[in-house]
């Protein structure tokens, strides 16, 4: 192991700091533009800040797949996805039990477990149309990014109307954060900041983790779907366990539920759209992974279990939860998860 090498893994931490740091500097900029000129926070934050959270996993992908490392692009959207469920839920649902709304348990968690389905279709070429090999094509991106639209559709629709229910009663609750108004010359100097960051980051995340693959001899898909994948979910952890510990189980289960569908509709379609992906031979089991970790979410905010009563069903109730046993569940689910990974290898 030469030198270069050695500063490559070193350098890892210092990539994923530029990235999410460059993120940030790009969503305030940004954000302070557009409510400068007058753009409602709830545009804000469907598009810029929405959109903004997914850069690291974006960024990271596009660079990956230009230089050939598809097992690292899908890996870490995969990876990135069930980390979010079993590790960031686990972990929120320890710190203080989550309640989740009616309008999260049947429409925002089923349509991930659509769009599981759909990147399972897209992805097994051999299974379903006899080819001879499977890939992620152009048009398959396409499609997902036009799911990806109408998600934005729904999003809004829904904002909307929570936004209308909230100007009725009598405060907001302080449930958005005011975005700060900077000068225009600081807001463009943050915009720069973070396009010139975000690269870079990505860049040294990507080399370190092709030279970590090729030095402990871990395939690249075992890197993407494990230190890849935590690393672009930073944000996600951040948010979420900030949230919960705050009580407020809205953003934490809302932050995660809603990236983990930015990932498969824009990230993993416009990265397929900008270069195909072929999948690794695994890739099956992955999807699976996250598709059982979401029904199991799914599953979750109907049984609860009471020292009094043992296991019960709450169909009934307006608001589902997700206990600390629940959390606990996941976090070891994920290191199950974890652990058959590096028995793969």
């Amino acid at each position: 192991m030469d030198f270069g090498q050695i500063a490559s893994i070193l350098l890892l931490p210092v990539g994923f700091y530029i990235l999410v740091k460059g993120a940030d500097w790009l969503v305030d900029g940004a954000s302070s533009i557009a409510k400068k000129f007058q753009i409602s926070n709830l545009m804000i934050g469907l598009t810029i800040v929405a959109l903004g959270t997914s850069l690291p996993e974006l960024v990271v992908n596009v660079l990956a797949s230009a230089r050939g490392a598809t097992d690292l692009a899908i890996g870490n959207i995969i990876g990135s996805n069930i980390s979010n469920i079993l590790l960031i839920l686990g972990i929120c649902a320890i710190i203080y039990p989550l309640s989740i709304s009616k309008g999260t348990v049947w429409k925002e968690i089923p349509l991930n477990l659509l769009a599981i389905a759909a990147l399972f279709v897209l992805i097994n070429d051999v299974w379903i149309d006899g080819a001879s090999t499977s890939i992620l094509s152009r048009s398959d991106g396409i499609m997902l990014m036009f799911f990806f639209i109408i998600f934005l559709y729904y999003s809004y629709g829904i904002a909307k109307n929570r936004t209308l229910i909230d100007e009725v009663g009598e405060s907001r609750g302080g449930e958005d954060e005011e975005i700060e108004i900077m000068p225009m010359s600081k807001s463009i100097f943050w915009i720069v900041a973070g396009i010139i960051a975000l690269p870079i980051g990505s860049e040294v995340i990507v080399r370190g983790s092709l030279t970590l693959a090729e030095i402990i001899g871990f395939s690249e898909s075992f890197i993407g779907l494990t230190l890849l994948a935590l690393g672009t979910s930073a944000p996600e952890l951040a948010t979420s366990v900030v949230a919960s510990y705050k009580k407020n189980a809205d953003i934490a289960i809302g932050n995660v539920v809603g990236s983990n569908l930015f990932n498969i509709f824009w990230v993993l379609g416009l990265s397929s759209v900008i270069r195909p992906l072929p999948p690794s031979n695994n890739i099956n089991v992955d999807i699976l992974v996250v598709g059982l970790a979401t029904l199991f979410l799914f599953i979750f905010t109907f049984v609860s279990n009471s020292r009094e009563s043992g296991w019960i069903i709450k169909v009934k109730r307006e608001e589902h939860t997700v206990s600390r046993t629940e959390g606990i569940v996941f976090v070891m689910m994920y290191i199950a998860y974890v652990i058959y990974l590096v028995w793969r290898g």
